[in-house]
């Protein structure tokens, strides 16, 4: 194997390691098991966005809504545990509903209508922006709050549903965070589907070339249409997980999810030199940036360098997918 070809299909898990050992070594609290953990907590969250997204760029798409349905899912939550007073597993069953109604609504705008992924998908995301405001007036959601009519809302977040956050399962030394988990079976379930399934082989090929897809007689309007229920779905499981962290329904909840999502399954693309989304690639994406956001603010970095390292992250990527491997075959959001 070349050196270049090395790079290239090891590089970003070289990259990983490489940072995790340099911090473990430099920063005594980063070796500690439970730091480990809320480090993988701390990613859970974008990796799970990041994973539904991961379905829409299989496709040859671009979910541009994710973080607002994110949002609609924390919002929904709330509204469901302290407007009407309902327990969580009824929080949970709006989310999900909600979620499936955003991905049904962004399959009949795509696949229906002919509207294009992006901008069917941002026009999405400035509707649920508006529309979740709406019934709360624009206020955030806390137990105890005056509501538009006067009253206060009767209900509170249940404890039931904080423990999806706040729930750590023993597992051998050390006690894994129930959202870590859930990112760990939902990878594992979209790994399998993507590449176990004829399923995922027909979305491959439709992101590959829809036209020689449609030829062969692959549905593409079915596999589209279910690659955008999936990110919705997805998006609205990581906006539960993140309303159960902050205890309350925050109107600016999921803004800025889209675009480390969007990181994360970009940087996904490069991992073992795939050069396409992949689920596990997505997966270690967020591990890598949260191990380097993690490290960057133990060693005392300002919250704004963040950003700065996050960007170079996704242009190494960016490098690794594009320029060195240059593959023939090239996984381009359709615009």
């Amino acid at each position: 194997m070349r050196v270049r070809d090395f790079v290239v299909k090891y590089g970003f898990i070289i990259i990983t390691v490489g940072l995790l050992a340099y911090f473990m070594l430099t920063l005594p609290s980063f070796r500690n098991p439970a730091s480990i953990m809320s480090m993988l907590k701390f990613a859970s969250v974008t990796a799970i966005l990041g994973l539904g997204l991961t379905f829409s760029m299989v496709v040859g798409g671009m979910d541009l809504s994710i973080g607002s349905t994110a949002g609609l899912a924390v919002q929904l939550a709330a509204m469901t545990m302290v407007f009407y007073n309902q327990v969580g597993g009824m929080a949970i069953a709006a989310v999900l509903a909600g979620g499936l109604v955003v991905g049904l609504a962004n399959a009949l705008l795509i696949v229906v209508l002919k509207v294009p992924d992006m901008l069917a998908t941002l026009g999405m995301m400035f509707v649920i922006q508006g529309a979740k405001l709406i019934p709360v007036n624009g206020q955030s959601i806390s137990a105890g709050m005056v509501m538009s009519d006067g009253t206060q809302a009767p209900g509170r977040f249940t404890p039931d549903f904080l423990a999806i956050d706040r729930t750590r399962v023993p597992l051998g030394f050390v006690d894994v965070p129930l959202p870590v988990i859930i990112m760990l079976v939902l990878a594992f379930a979209s790994w399998f589907f993507l590449a176990r399934t004829k399923w995922g082989r027909m979305m491959y090929a439709i992101g590959s070339n829809p036209d020689a897809a449609r030829i062969a007689g692959i549905r593409v309007g079915f596999y589209k249409g279910l690659a955008y229920v999936l990110s919705a779905v997805f998006a609205s499981i990581g906006g539960m997980i993140l309303v159960s962290r902050i205890g309350q329904g925050d109107v600016s909840a999921g803004a800025s999810s889209l675009l480390e999502a969007v990181a994360v399954a970009l940087v996904g693309t490069s991992v073992l030199g795939i050069g396409k989304p992949n689920a596990w690639g997505t997966v270690l994406g967020a591990v890598l940036i949260a191990i380097l956001v993690t490290g960057l603010t133990m060693n005392g970095f300002p919250y704004y360098f963040q950003d700065t390292a996050k960007g170079s992250v996704l242009i190494l990527a960016l490098i690794f997918s594009y320029t060195i491997s240059r593959k023939k075959t090239r996984f381009v959001p359709a615009v």
